[in-house]
């Protein structure tokens, strides 16, 4: 609403002239950590961006009192290396993450069904100190083949008797 004319007005209380902002330049890809192209890189180490995976961390505490774990096996090893799986699926899918891609995530290593004895002996040092090294559950998430994130929690546990069909393992494991 204007004021009346007869009304008088403050000095502090006066319209002052906006701030006014340079004109940018011209913009460039010039940083080291620009991409470049219409995609993200991919590879070893890159990860898979996706919304809102931070979701997966607070799924998988559901877990932590069903992981059946080896002795020697520590359980956040257990749900840091199967969240960085299920955060991988997720991504793939252009979604957040869901409680399935966590059963996916823990049923293929063995986590919540009667594990094979080799995939067991292989797991283990694969997630060893995958709390501490995000290097670790990178391994982990690139160990699990795109065919293999495909497939249901239930296609996963009828097939975890062939399980070395399922993951592509670190050559020396």
């Amino acid at each position: 609403m204007t004021q009346p004319s007869f009304v008088p007005v403050v000095e502090a209380d006066q319209v002052r002239r906006a701030y006014q902002l340079d004109v940018p330049s011209i913009w460039t890809t010039s940083r080291p950590s620009e991409l470049r192209g219409t995609r993200a890189p991919s590879g070893a180490f890159l990860g898979t961006p996706g919304p809102d995976q931070g979701f997966a961390l607070k799924l998988a505490r559901r877990f932590e009192d069903r992981v059946v774990l080896a002795p020697g096996e520590h359980v956040e090893d257990a749900i840091s290396g199967c969240t960085a799986v299920a955060m991988r699926r997720a991504a793939s899918y252009g979604r957040a993450p869901l409680i399935h891609d966590l059963t996916l995530a823990f049923t293929l290593w063995g986590y919540l069904v009667g594990a094979p004895v080799d995939l067991v002996a292989a797991r283990e040092p694969l997630f060893r100190a995958a709390s501490h090294h995000y290097q670790v559950q990178r391994t982990i998430a690139d160990c699990v083949p795109e065919s293999t994130l495909r497939l249901t929690p239930q296609q996963v546990a009828d097939r975890l008797d062939d399980w070395r069909d399922l993951l592509e393992l670190p050559s020396g494991d």
